[in-house]
């Protein structure tokens, strides 16, 4: 399958409406903090802007710390969103260790409202209660697009689990599924081209298999397995052997931008909806892309 590389009439149309707002857009503060959601230790970033914000949930790779994660949640905190990166500790098998389940889809809704109504909290009555977005890294990839498709089975959950109401879209870094995906929300799928674990082959094989529309494939040249983490190989996670060629600080700011503007597009950003119909492929050139 070819990949597009600049679709260049449908940038030319919404040039004028997007590539000035997206350029001009200044990255807000961002501020972190702790919390537990059901027992998990969390920590969440959050823009801090006191306008309203949806919740985006990071489902971690297999035994990868949430600390790992905090590059790309501070990124895509700073389009908008509050962003919860909990560590999940479940048995998998014989193995016990930091593996996602499907039911912190839930978890996270149930934490976003009460959340919002704590007093002391640095997100209270900021929290869009009614929108879960969703995305995930290798296993919980693999776990989010179980999620995507309304109703989770093992071993992404130890019982089967509906997806809750709330779940609007989602966005996967290195995930792939072995069987067709039956998605009832909008799904991209983001790859390093140099990923070895999570092989590029499987992972356009995996955007093939997506039954729902719309859905996106994007290709990050030059970054591997890690190219979403704040380092190369994060301890207790298996390495990478691929090496990755594109700077670990573009990879992850490239990958959080286009699952912000992916998940802003769903929810009826024009910015957003601009970037990934074509200004995307335009002006990031550590890109391609496939979008139907």
């Amino acid at each position: 399958m070819v990949l597009r590389r600049a679709a260049l009439i449908a940038a030319a149309l919404v040039a004028g409406v997007a590539i000035a707002p997206a350029a001009a857009e200044a990255a807000p503060a961002v501020s972190s903090y702790s919390t537990t959601i059901n027992g998990d230790q969390a920590d969440v970033y959050y823009p801090v802007r006191k306008a309203e914000a949806p919740v985006v949930l990071v489902l971690q790779g297999a035994n990868v710390d949430k600390s790992a994660y905090s590059n790309f949640a501070s990124a895509l905190a700073s389009y908008g969103f509050v962003v919860a990166v909990p560590n999940h500790a479940r048995s998998l098998g014989p193995t016990t260790g930091l593996y996602p389940d499907a039911l912190q889809a839930n978890w996270t809704v149930s934490w976003a409202v009460a959340e919002n109504a704590r007093t002391g909290s640095p997100v209270k009555g900021r929290i869009d209660t009614g929108t879960l977005l969703l995305t995930g890294h290798s296993f919980g990839g693999a776990a989010g697009l179980g999620i995507s498709t309304g109703l989770s089975t093992p071993p992404f959950t130890d019982v089967p689990v509906a997806a809750p109401a709330e779940l609007k879209a989602a966005a996967f870094y290195g995930a792939n599924y072995n069987i067709p995906v039956a998605n009832i929300v909008p799904v991209a799928l983001i790859q390093g081209s140099a990923d070895g674990i999570g092989l590029p082959a499987k992972g356009l094989a995996t955007y093939e298999a997506l039954q729902g529309r719309p859905r996106l494939y994007v290709s990050v040249t030059g970054a591997n397995h890690y190219g979403v983490t704040n380092a190369q190989s994060p301890a207790g996670a298996i390495p990478d052997a691929s090496p990755q060629t594109l700077a670990q600080a573009t990879g992850t700011t490239t990958i959080a931008r286009w699952t912000a503007y992916w998940l802003r597009a769903q929810l009826g950003d024009p910015v957003g909806q601009a970037w990934v119909n074509g200004v995307g492929d335009l002006v990031d050139q550590n890109v391609e892309t496939r979008k139907d």
